[in-house]
């Protein structure tokens, strides 16, 4: 079966973000397209029909990493590439880089951006766990102004945000001060050696003062209608100190945050299953990594 987007779409290119921001303003009915990996198959498919798609892929003004005040500050259509390939992002966020070598294949990270894969909304949205980890904030903008938005408020379901209708994600700010010195995981389990879309995806930052738990961030993938922090694991693990049985207590109760569903990848209680294991599993790696277990 062969698909193709529908020839009644108006396909506009801006010239810059102003531009883009005015179109978004006057326009309804708009899909915005960057890297595209997601949003034209969907056109393809006839999930949306939009009047008008803007695309801004060749808007070099968000495509940039840099840091500030303790927080790196990545223009949405920076590519995972990018990202992966990052010196600073290896440096300052290297959960962020542990992620985006998991992303897909070379091919797809070259073109799909980070702002593409957070605004597609996909409960399996790769990029979303560890931006919930560092408690990442996303800077939305229209011919209004800009205002931030926590990332743990910026998912609403599948496919819905917290953004209005013109506005537009312009860059994602990453604090590391906190996390400094933790030890970090990601892990993914996919039906292709985890290249795949995840069926379970768990990243986990923990830090260990004085041989006592300080910091403990848990968040995962595909096992709910967003993206989740595992805050009933995390609040167990807090003040305590480091051993297999804490640990294997506190995984077991990842079941409180999540709400997996049945689909053509897997079922339910397979995901469910693979939540457990992977926390257990991403916390002892990266405990391990700062020499504790």
């Amino acid at each position: 079966m062969m698909f193709t987007i529908p020839e009644d779409i108006e396909f506009i290119v801006p010239r810059d973000l102003k531009e883009t921001l005015e179109l978004m303003s006057k326009l309804s009915d708009v899909k915005v397209l960057a890297g595209g990996t997601d949003l034209v198959i969907d056109l393809k498919t006839g999930r949306f029909k939009p009047k008008h798609v803007i695309y801004i892929g060749g808007l070099r003004e968000l495509k940039y990493i840099c840091d500030i005040n303790g927080a790196l500050h990545i223009g949405a259509l920076t590519t995972i590439q990018e990202i992966l390939d990052s010196k600073i992002i290896a440096e300052k966020t290297p959960l962020l880089r542990a992620t985006a070598e998991k992303f897909a294949y070379w091919q797809v990270r070259n073109i799909a951006t980070i702002g593409g894969n957070l605004c597609n909304a996909s409960p399996a949205a790769d990029t979303a766990p560890p931006l919930l980890v560092y408690d990442a904030v996303i800077k939305a903008e229209s011919v209004r102004g800009s205002r931030l938005i926590p990332i743990r408020e910026f998912f609403k379901g599948p496919r819905q945000t917290a953004l209005k209708r013109d506005e537009l994600v312009t860059e994602i700010i990453v604090p590391y001060k906190s996390l400094e010195n933790s030890g970090y995981s990601y892990l993914k389990a996919g039906r292709r050696r985890g290249y795949d879309i995840s069926l379970v995806a768990v990243a986990c930052a923990v830090r260990v003062e004085r041989g006592i738990i300080s910091d403990v961030r848990i968040a995962l993938n595909s096992v709910a209608p967003i993206p989740v922090r595992a805050v009933s694991v995390e609040k167990v693990l807090i003040d305590k100190k480091p051993s297999i049985e804490i640990i294997e207590e506190s995984s077991r109760l990842v079941v409180h945050d999540i709400s997996p569903i049945s689909d053509v990848r897997a079922p339910s209680d397979y995901r469910q299953y693979m939540a457990k294991l992977l926390t257990r599993e991403a916390l002892l790696v990266a405990l391990k990594k700062i020499g504790v277990m």
